[in-house]
């Protein structure tokens, strides 16, 4: 098979060019369209990712291992914050946010009503209330003037203390964080950047997951950096919050973990994933811009035809996902059946809005209105995105969708 067991080193001088090779010529999987292609990358990559889990094998560290403290420096420094701290997984690196914090039982925080379940899921693990808001009509990201009306309703309505604001960078995109810092200012809210989706995304120069005074990611294998199992990172440039992170995360250990000073978690990354994430964040920059031109191909061949993902100016997208608009959702139904029936995967990032989810029945304090978020969700459509999509896979699936 084409590169199997080649060692692949990603260097500017000829990472175009491979990347024009891999996303021509490469037929893995038989020919079978994925939505995430792990398969090709892990492929592409097989003899540095099995040397470095062999050599975690090997020395029997399986956690807390030198991988994972080489790996929390490199990510701060990739980000461009002082502290990195992993953990099990990205709804943990929430949690711990909050709880260093000390958010609980009377406390309001404010979450796009547009996100996955985790977001919201967070809030009342702790004992706060979520207060859902509704989303821009083109990023789908938490939008600012809402979030605004949010927040003066439950100063208007309800006996709750406004606390945190957790902004999501959804589907790749950063949130608008030069207006909602400026509420988060206004109201003394502390700003939580939930970065599971927009890890390697960026406004300007500027990094995600370094916008908010925590902000958090995910390492689920199809995130944009992804390990083989579950991962997470909190970042933040406090160092108190940091020390209370690390404790918090492992026990609430003190001078060790069989010192315990407080009640925490057993939210540990294992070091066979800090490992894979060492050698993935590699070619990661490079990944990022095969799906940026992925995206471009896609929006060529769907503009006026679906709503196309906007990305704002001066902002870059980490494409987690892309995802259309239809004009309703009988158009979106056929549009699955129809991609269906040609083997390509899609998915719906989200059918049900969060202020609908069982869950949160009994925990909904201030009546808000969620216009777009539920359009949203009766219109969107997420199509396979990743740095190995071809350009003859990206027309048949075109075409598909324009036989509608």
């Amino acid at each position: 098979m084409f590169l199997k067991g080649c060692r692949i080193h990603w260097k500017k001088n000829c990472s175009k060019s491979l990347n024009s090779i891999k996303r021509s010529i490469w037929k893995g999987n038989n020919g079978n369209m994925e939505f995430r292609d792990l398969k090709q990358q892990y492929q592409l990559h097989k003899t540095d990712m099995d040397y470095a889990i062999q050599n975690v094998i090997a020395n029997a560290n399986f956690i807390q291992g030198k991988q994972v403290s080489e790996l929390e420096e490199v990510l701060a420094e990739y980000v461009g914050v002082k502290h990195c701290i992993t953990c099990a997984n990205g709804t943990d690196a929430l949690q711990l946010a909050l709880m260093t914090w000390e958010i609980g039982t009377g406390d309001a925080v404010f979450v796009p009503d547009f996100t996955f379940f985790s977001s919201g899921e967070v809030v009342p693990l702790v004992g706060a209330t979520p207060i859902f808001v509704d989303i821009d009509e083109d990023t789908y990201n938490i939008n600012p003037q809402s979030l605004e009306q949010a927040v003066q309703s439950v100063l208007e309505n309800t006996n709750l203390k406004p606390k945190v604001i957790i902004a999501v960078d959804l589907f790749g995109q950063p949130a608008d964080y030069d207006q909602i810092r400026k509420i988060a200012e206004k109201y003394h809210l502390l700003l939580l950047e939930d970065g599971a989706q927009g890890f390697g995304g960026r406004i300007g120069i500027k990094k995600a997951c370094s916008f908010g005074d925590i902000s958090t990611t995910s390492f689920f294998p199809a995130k944009p950096l992804g390990c083989y199992g579950d991962g997470g990172a909190v970042f933040t440039d406090n160092d108190a919050w940091a020390d209370l992170i690390r404790s918090y995360r492992i026990h609430g250990k003190g001078l060790d973990k069989y010192d315990n000073v407080r009640i925490g978690l057993n939210s540990r990354l294992d070091t066979i994933q800090a490992a894979i994430l060492l050698e993935k964040i590699k070619f990661f920059d490079e990944e990022i811009k095969e799906c940026n031109q992925v995206a471009e191909e896609y929006n060529k061949g769907l503009q006026g035809v679906v709503k196309v993902p906007v990305v704002k100016e001066g902002f870059v997208s980490s494409w987690a996902q892309y995802t259309i608009c239809f004009q309703n959702n009988e158009k979106r139904e056929q549009a699955i059946k129809k991609l269906k029936e040609n083997g390509i995967p899609t998915a719906v990032y989200y059918r049900k809005p969060m202020h609908m989810q069982q869950a949160f029945k009994d925990k909904m304090v201030v009546e808000l209105k969620y216009i777009v978020t539920e359009k949203v969700c009766e219109r969107c459509l997420s199509l396979p995105m990743h740095p190995y999509l071809d350009t003859n896979s990206i027309r048949k699936i075109v075409e598909c969708i324009l036989k509608i």
